[in-house]
């Protein structure tokens, strides 16, 4: 292994290990305000998410997952789901990834269960991971949550918005939801 391999490969594993414990001290309280705090911005900046969060029978909201990496990533966020405008649980989100990457973000996710069988899936998984069932809208895609055709036959969406920090590669892919006690 070389020396700027091993240093890579250091320096992610410093980002990768930093990443949870910045986010994982959050109580019951802490996470109630953030999520309500990312729903407002998501209202605020994706037209019909309002719509969309009415007509789900669930919503995870993610709203501070931190991602950093060189060479070697990882994420990690906390958040709440959401059932007839109530946090009913609360989830984390964890992921690490090795490849070409560069950066720290803080992006904000939510997660829209739009059949009973998709949200009941979810809950009863032990570790579930977003799959290719899932229709992925990110930020600055000019996607209008209402009114897209794509979006009425999945049973799950999973919407990207409000990113700060830059990242080369920042995708969440095999990024693994689980529950937590708070």
């Amino acid at each position: 292994m070389t020396i700027l391999n091993r240093r890579g490969l250091m320096a992610g594993a410093l980002a990768l290990g930093a990443v949870p414990n910045a986010v994982r001290a959050a109580d019951r309280a802490t996470i109630d305000a953030r999520v309500d705090s990312a729903l407002a911005l998501l209202f605020a900046q994706r037209p019909g998410s309002e719509e969309l969060f009415r007509r789900a029978k669930g919503v995870l909201v993610m709203p501070d997952v931190r991602k950093a990496g060189l060479f070697v990533g990882g994420a990690y966020g906390e958040g709440a789901l959401i059932v007839e405008g109530v946090k009913v649980a609360y989830y984390s989100v964890a992921a690490a990834s090795f490849g070409l990457q560069l950066g720290a973000q803080i992006t904000r996710q939510a997660i829209f269960f739009l059949t009973e069988e998709a949200l009941r899936e979810f809950r009863l998984a032990d570790g579930w991971d977003l799959s290719a069932g899932a229709e992925i809208t990110g930020e600055g895609d000019g996607f209008d949550l209402s009114a897209s055709t794509a979006l009425s036959n999945r049973p799950i969406v999973s919407v990207t918005f409000g990113q700060d920090g830059a990242m080369l590669s920042a995708a969440l892919e095999g990024a693994k939801y689980s529950p937590i006690s708070r």
